[in-house]
């Protein structure tokens, strides 16, 4: 018997488990989504500040593997509207006020419209502000739903962070992966955004997905039909989504 082939393919073996085990899949049914993982996530609440005040509850999904760090931080926006009106409320009782309080003209009170409108950008920011150079900036998508694509290095310590935000079904997704300078960058885990449903099945559209236009049809409808310009009358154009 040759075991020095078996001693090879024994440790071959071996070592593909390994790598198997370390990079696996992870579902999330509660916050609808899935992403490649490097082991098995903790899982914490916080409380995140939206762009105009709002707490919103959030669940960070974490896994430190020395010295990489790797996170997904799912906030819930499916209340905003209420939670705008209960703030403008307060702001302004008698429905007159700051406008930027009451946040009545053409908002949506308590501006719940630029909130779910600017999520995805403001979370942008929170990266852009950070101490950083930015090395990469796109918009793009992931299993067809829309999105930010982000590169970043540290300026102290050299540290390079890939991160993807995403919207979808009213929820804003944070990833975020970091790793030392020399050494490989996180692009597998920025790039292994998937979302599912509530029995964790694949989620999967025909065109590319926005939030708003596929959650709040009615508050954001397609463009309006044109009637034409000039004194000409053009006939009118088709009406288009934007």
């Amino acid at each position: 018997m040759n075991w020095i082939g078996v001693i090879v393919a024994s440790f071959v073996l071996l070592s593909s488990s390994a790598a198997a085990q370390e990079y696996s899949e992870y579902i999330s049914k509660e916050d609808g989504f899935r992403v490649t993982f490097p082991g098995q996530p903790t899982i914490s609440t916080t409380t995140y500040k939206s762009e105009y005040g709002a707490d919103l509850p959030a669940r960070v999904y974490t896994v430190v593997r020395s010295p990489d760090r790797y996170s997904i931080t799912v906030v819930d926006y499916r209340n905003i509207q209420k939670i705008a009106d209960e703030r403008a409320s307060k702001a302004c009782p008698s429905g007159k006020g700051d406008e930027r309080s009451c946040g009545l003209v053409n908002a949506g009170r308590g501006y719940w419209k630029e909130e779910l409108g600017g999520a995805m950008l403001h979370s942008l920011y929170t990266f852009i502000a950070r101490d950083v150079k930015i090395t990469h900036l796109a918009w793009a998508w992931q299993d067809l739903i829309e999105g930010y694509e982000v590169q970043m290095t540290n300026n102290a310590d050299q540290s390079r962070t890939f991160a993807y935000i995403s919207m979808h079904k009213n929820r804003l997704y944070i990833i975020e992966g970091t790793a030392p300078g020399n050494y490989p960058p996180p692009a597998l885990f920025q790039q292994s955004m998937g979302y599912v449903d509530e029995e964790g099945r694949g989620v999967r559209y025909q065109s590319v997905y926005s939030n708003l236009y596929g959650e709040w049809p009615k508050d954001f409808p397609a463009l309006p039909r044109r009637t034409g310009q000039g004194g000409g009358g053009a006939a009118a154009a088709p009406a288009t989504a934007p």
